[in-house]
């Protein structure tokens, strides 16, 4: 029988380099897996498409910088309790745009404690955030929404196998590199490729020649294909290749990749978001982090970023490492605070302004909340 755990040593060699080590494009990217673990291809097909199928990998998908393709933010919602569960089943049923939603919690009550419900939310070019959470406010009888874009992101990947085993304060030799959100342009060609290459992969597709089917899709050859996919390269719009574990509900058999989710935020001097954001996206353990403003609803947090793990402990102890580190070179925490990951729904956000058209054509006589 084909082992399904992510904690199967096969597995676990496969997933620390697809889950978040195969950036940009590439025309072969299982191969890459199996070069990186010292695997056999075939095992490396065989196994990721058993994980897929069994669930444990919840999706298998080219990811965007959708930053750069598209106007998007994290958004946190005050909402009466007694909404909020049905809120967070519109959010992720019903609005297409939205693409994290998290319920989140405090362990005190602090600036921003009463905005329970978190997702992000991405509109089409031209189009603008807070237009489409006006209308998002009013189907779910929400009381305020914040928007907090970004303005540098400095870690962008997941990997929680790699991770299981880092030590606080583990970090790279040097800073990240802060990405800007940029919006670029597209030609017609392009968008045919990238709608066909962004969706997630059917274990039917898990093949060594895995572009083919896109390329007849999106009405190119292969090759056209991959050259029009190496110029998203160059244009900074792709993240990585990718397989997704489903690191939020068990397995089949009770195994669970992670327990916690933390949204940490720090308020550093004005001036120094920059040069903050690079020290904490260097450290490994962040699978995320921004240079975002939080406003005071949120005591005006300006660096953001995330990290999961299996024991709530041990996260916060990643957590002062980075506060460590932070303040012996010269960068003084002025505030933070955690907020903790409840229930959890992740899904890509739609970027297509026909499906934002029609989306808006549907609600917009509906002037009562819908839940």
């Amino acid at each position: 029988m084909i082992s399904i755990e992510h904690t199967d040593p096969i597995n676990s060699k496969i997933l620390e380099v697809s889950e978040d080590q195969i950036k940009g494009f590439h025309r072969y990217p299982f191969n890459f897996v199996a070069d990186k673990s010292g695997l056999p291809l075939a095992s490396v097909l065989e196994q990721i498409k058993a994980m897929l199928e069994a669930g444990v990998i919840r999706r298998v998908r080219q990811t965007l910088l959708a930053n750069k393709l598209a106007d998007g933010g994290l958004v946190a919602w005050n909402i009466p309790n007694e909404k909020l569960e049905a809120a967070f089943e519109f959010m992720f049923h019903q609005d297409p745009f939205s693409g994290h939603v998290v319920l989140r919690s405090t362990d005190r009550e602090v600036s921003g404690s009463d905005f329970r419900l978190w997702t992000t939310v991405k509109v089409p070019q031209g189009k603008q955030i807070a237009d489409h959470c006006e209308v998002l406010k009013r189907l779910v009888g929400a009381e305020e929404y914040i928007i907090m874009q970004p303005k540098g992101i400095f870690a962008l990947g997941v990997g929680h196998v790699r991770r299981k085993t880092m030590e606080p304060g583990d970090k790279a030799d040097v800073p990240a590199e802060m990405i800007t959100p940029d919006i670029v342009e597209l030609s017609d060609e392009e968008w045919k490729v990238l709608v066909a290459m962004k969706r997630d992969l059917t274990p039917d597709e898990v093949v060594e020649e895995v572009w083919a089917g896109r390329a007849r899709e999106a009405g190119v050859s292969l090759e056209r294909f991959c050259e029009v996919a190496e110029g998203f390269d160059k244009k900074g719009i792709l993240g990585r290749f990718s397989t997704f574990l489903e690191h939020v509900k068990p397995s089949q058999t009770g195994v669970r990749v992670t327990r916690f989710n933390a949204l940490f935020h720090w308020r550093v001097e004005e001036g120094m978001q920059q040069r903050a954001g690079s020290e904490v996206g260097r450290h490994h353990i962040m699978t995320h982090a921004y240079w975002r403003e939080g406003g005071p609803r949120f005591a005006n947090a300006n660096i953001m970023g995330v990290v999961h793990g299996t024991d709530k402990e041990k996260v916060l102890i990643h957590k002062a490492a980075i506060d460590k580190h932070l303040e012996s070179i010269g960068i003084p925490v002025l505030y933070t605070n955690v907020f903790w990951g409840g229930r959890s729904e992740i899904k890509p956000s739609e970027i297509s302004p026909v499906v934002y058209r029609e989306w808006h054509q549907k609600y917009q006589d509906v002037l009562e909340p819908v839940i």
